[in-house]
């Protein structure tokens, strides 16, 4: 089944597949004031059971980075290493799992520790990204350790794959947005195989792979890497991901960074229509920069999705361009303002009948290779996020809230309203909750950076976050801008997240850059 996937952040250039107790004490989190300091070896951090020095006196052995994913291997300055974690951490003495990390140490002398990114998803592998990333984070390698990783079910750390590329590839001819008792019949049936898939292949491990559960690898990987603090850079998922460990951690918090910031109080549904706001929000700014009127520009791609529907395009390799994959490929270039030109273009060689462009674009999305090969991003964000969440709505419940995201968006609204019903349906674990805990009293001050443009985590959730994250520790900074995330696309941004990051200078809260 073509899926949209959510939380994704990416560029013009490059996809970043962008969801226990407290420990020491914390500074102050009053705006205004200094935000946690330099770093320092700890003895342990916070878990529901004490752990063993075997995991948190382990010593990482660091050397080469070798060639991963397809990519060349990173340059000489980087550094990969394996930590050893529990599979279950209600039992930290059993069986363990090993999480890949990578690093490039600090280019100057006056360190403050280490600097932990994860770059969204769910699913989202850091050690791919982080080496392409490191030229936005110039002024913050100068003084952190730039350190990233694959979290558990993402690529070198027991990556989970749930298909077969010749499976993944059927699925693209699955309608997702049903529209006979048929079709949804094959959607459900589509959707529970997938999840079959993932328990053949990964056992037990998709019961373990929760954002709780990463959230206390990061502060396992804090201790191990010989911080007092963890300083951290979220971006999309990375940001929920960023709440958890602060709510679990609350009083090891440091200098946290939260990018394109995603709204915790929402459940499945609630996301599903945030982000069918969101997409709409930035098509509409889209068509607007063409001079299109946002309404009839809408309804016109609406029409040729439907007749895509009735009749999937031909493209130049001789594949057909599905609905499916002509709503992925319009997604693509909404993530950054720079790929609308080539939106435009694809879009005119669609109306004309060829959907070879739409194809490139949703092939690019979906990490498909020339040869037909296809990454596993996808898979591990659905593990991830069908263990995060409670919520398997039926088809009627879905068919109840359908009305209301068209009405929200009447290009991505069908999509997104049937993406409820089958994003976990069959799923072969219990979901852990209806919406994350990211409550975080005495914390040090955390920076919210939200994106009044951002089409895939759209602005609102950061006022979201920063009113769940508690009084006195949420600081929210505003960019008016386009795209997903904002660092290393504004100035005004990167200066107030490089002083908060690097001299602890907490912005006033609610500063706005445009």
């Amino acid at each position: 089944m073509a899926r949209f996937v959510r939380w994704t952040a990416l560029t013009a250039t490059a996809a970043l597949l962008v969801t226990g107790c407290s420990g020491g004490s914390s500074d102050s989190g009053k705006t205004g004031a200094k935000a946690s300091g330099t770093s320092s070896p700890t003895a342990s951090a916070a878990s529901a059971t004490p752990l063993p020095s075997s995991l948190t006196s382990q010593k990482l052995d660091w050397g080469r980075c070798k060639a991963a994913g397809g990519a060349p291997a990173p340059g000489d300055e980087w550094q990969c290493a394996t930590l050893e974690a529990p599979l279950d951490w209600a039992k930290p003495n059993g069986r363990t799992i090993d999480l890949a990390l990578i690093r490039a140490k600090a280019s100057g002398d006056d360190r403050i520790g280490s600097l932990l990114f994860n770059f969204g998803g769910p699913g989202s592998s850091g050690m791919s990204t982080l080496p392409w990333y490191a030229s936005s984070a110039s002024e913050l390698a100068k003084r952190y350790d730039l350190v990233s990783w694959d979290p558990r079910g993402v690529g070198a750390s027991e990556g989970v794959r749930c298909r077969s590329d010749k499976e993944i590839q059927a699925s693209e001819s699955v309608d997702i947005t049903p529209d006979t008792p048929a079709e949804e019949t094959a959607y459900l049936r589509d959707a529970a195989d997938f999840g079959k898939g993932c328990q053949k292949s990964e056992g037990t491990l998709i019961a373990h792979v929760s954002t709780t559960d990463t959230a206390r690898d990061m502060d396992l990987m804090r201790q191990v890497l010989g911080d007092t603090k963890m300083h951290y850079f979220g971006i999309s998922y990375g940001t929920e991901l960023g709440g958890v460990y602060a709510h679990l951690f609350p009083k090891n918090v440091g200098r946290l960074v939260l990018d394109a910031v995603v709204d915790p109080s929402a459940d499945g549904e609630g996301h599903a229509e945030n982000q069918a706001r969101g997409f709409q929000r930035a098509l509409n700014n889209y068509l607007e920069s063409t001079g299109q009127g946002a309404e009839e520009g809408s309804q016109k791609l609406v029409g040729l999705l439907k007749r895509i529907d009735a009749s999937p395009l031909p493209t130049s390799s001789g594949r057909k361009l599905t609905e499916a994959l002509a709503l992925t490929g319009l997604i693509r270039p909404l993530y950054s303002e720079a790929s609308w030109p080539t939106l435009t273009s694809a879009l005119e060689a669609a109306q004309e009948g060829d959907g070879s462009e739409l194809l490139a674009l949703a092939d690019d999305y979906n990490d498909r290779d020339a040869s037909g090969g296809y990454g596993t991003g996808t898979h591990s964000q659905r593990v991830i996020s069908c263990l995060d969440t409670k919520q398997r709505p039926t088809v009627e419940e879905t068919k109840r809230l359908l009305p209301r995201f068209e009405k929200v968006s009447p290009v991505f609204g069908p999509m997104l309203g049937w993406d409820t019903a089958g994003w976990c349906h069959g799923w072969p674990v219990a979901g852990q909750y209806d919406t994350p805990e990211v409550s975080a009293p005495g914390a040090a001050p955390i920076l919210l950076v939200g994106n009044t443009g951002d089409p895939a985590t759209p602005y609102e959730g950061t006022r979201k976050m920063a009113d769940e994250l508690g009084k006195g520790v949420a600081v929210m900074l505003t960019w008016k801008g386009e795209g997903h995330a904002a660092y290393g696309k504004s100035d005004c941004v990167d200066s107030t997240v490089n002083a908060y990051l690097l001299q602890g200078t907490v912005p006033k809260d609610g500063k706005v850059c445009s």
